[in-house]
């Protein structure tokens, strides 16, 4: 057993690690990087970037199947899972392979191995093929092992019948039909996406509505167009097991008192995801993890024990590769002796569903509970030429300002390219931007930003292409 001298050790090379270990190189920092699985994480591997590339392919063919309205007719298409899922692995490992080389190109060594906290300043590194152990003693020590799924009492996940989002992700045909159990962006994203290709799709949640951590007329647009596409969703409910009949899984639903049963040929359990600290010892290093199970940490992610931080989704909520990145990123300038904190006042978030949802900032309700008295503007999609001319009307803008000085606080989008869009409503709220400054800015024409502008004309009574509230 050897022991390795590091100024920095990075656990994890996902999205809250890679990142920080590329920085470290670039910085000067003398560091490892440790990955026992792929390089990438989650993200990477098993979700944003899978994921998003069976999303892009199902909405084209779902795009294909509408086209007559455009006077372009396809015919039915013909969808390859296999293939699709190769085009899909192909693109994972591009990304992943230059994750690897990115860290080492920086000049990060990179290790795959087991990590497990030996104290504050040690950690053991076992190696999967039998290599002897070592142990890696460094000043700083980045914790980024993200999360994984939760499961649900009488839904044991074998990847077939029922599947987490990792299974589904790998399916190889497209099932019949699907039920997905839990509401939320990850259930709903992959739902639709084999929705748009021909499966049966029924969604159970317990709460009242679908994505109830979104404003309720942002998640009634995706409820709309899953219903429209001949789905089934069943609120304040609860699956409570399943039983194997006919090649499907019979699901016992609880709603209102009564057990009804669904079938289904898959089940996509999708309830949310927990941090990922079980097996590194953080008890060794003495750091604190709070109620859920999260570590905590401070503005500069330090835990509670100097020289030893974390970043990502082991953190907690938003549970997001973007704001993993960013954090990864702090830490490393933390570790480097730069006086950086994380003080990002808005982390944008993405749902890919359809439409897709983007919210930058605070709600109405968010804003009001605050303090604020607001002002807010909205522009459909309906009425945008650029939206008419790609045939996606579905939508609108909501821009949320401080009535008082036109500040704006929060932008919210549902529609096409809300990804893409929110961007700038993000650089906005972390300039400070008010109201005017994004209307007096001049948007290109026919594009779907001309929403965003619209929407904050609309805010202060100037919208130029639908009318504006009267003035008492």
């Amino acid at each position: 057993m050897a022991t390795i001298k590091k100024t920095a050790l990075v656990i994890g090379a996902g999205t809250g690690g890679y990142p920080c270990a590329i920085r470290l190189g670039q910085l000067g920092v003398d560091a490892m990087l440790v990955e026992k699985a792929q390089p990438g994480g989650v993200c990477l591997n098993i979700g944003c970037i899978p994921s998003k590339a069976l999303i892009s392919a199902t909405k084209l063919a779902h795009k294909a199947q509408h086209a007559d309205t455009m006077g372009v007719s396809f015919g039915a298409p013909t969808v390859d899972m296999g293939k699709m899922q190769e085009w899909k692995g192909g693109i994972v490992r591009k990304l992943t392979t230059g994750v690897k080389g990115l860290v080492k190109g920086n000049g990060t060594e990179y290790r795959e191995a087991t990590a497990q906290f030996l104290g504050p300043k040690q950690v053991k590194l076992s190696y999967a093929d039998g290599k002897p152990d070592d142990i890696v003693e460094a000043e700083h020590i980045v914790v980024a092992t993200g999360s994984v799924p939760i499961n649900i009492p009488g839904f044991d996940i074998d990847q077939k019948r029922i599947v987490d989002s990792t299974g589904a992700l790998e399916l190889d045909h497209v099932p019949e039909s699907m039920l997905v159990i839990g509401g939320g962006y990850i259930g709903l994203e992959l739902g639709q996406t084999f929705q748009r290709v021909g499966t049966k799709l029924t969604v159970v949640e317990g709460l009242d509505r679908l994505l109830p951590a979104m404003d309720k007329d942002l998640a009634q647009v995706v409820t709309k167009q899953i219903k429209a596409d001949g789905g089934d969703i069943v609120t304040g409910a609860r699956a409570k097991g399943w039983t194997e009949r006919n090649g499907k899984a019979a699901v016992a639903v609880e709603v209102g008192g009564q057990i009804k049963e669904i079938e289904a040929e898959v089940v996509l359990v999708a309830v949310g995801r927990r941090p990922v600290t079980g097996g590194l010892a953080l008890d060794k290093a003495g750091v604190k993890l709070d109620d859920k199970g999260f570590i905590v940490v401070d503005e500069r992610q330090q835990t509670n024990v100097p020289g030893i931080y974390a970043t990502g989704d082991v953190v907690g909520q938003p549970m997001l590769a973007h704001k993993a990145s960013h954090e990864s990123e702090v830490v490393a300038e933390v570790i480097a002796g730069k006086k950086t904190i994380n003080d990002a006042r808005v982390i944008p978030a993405v749902v890919f569903t359809e439409p897709e949802i983007a919210t930058a900032g605070l709600s109405k309700a968010e804003a009001e509970a605050k303090g604020h008295k607001v002002n807010v503007g909205k522009f459909p999609f309906s009425v945008l030429g650029r939206a008419m001319a790609i045939d996606e009307t579905k939508g609108f803008v909501k821009v949320v300002i401080d009535a008082e000085d036109e500040r704006v606080l929060g932008v919210s989008i549902v529609g096409p390219e809300a990804s893409d869009l929110i961007a700038e409503a993000s650089l906005a709220i972390e300039m400070g931007a008010y109201a005017p400054d994004i209307g007096l800015t001049i948007h290109p024409h026919p594009t779907l930003s001309e929403a965003i502008m619209e929407a904050a004309k609309h805010a202060v009574g100037e919208a130029v292409h639908i009318q504006n509230p009267r003035k008492r």
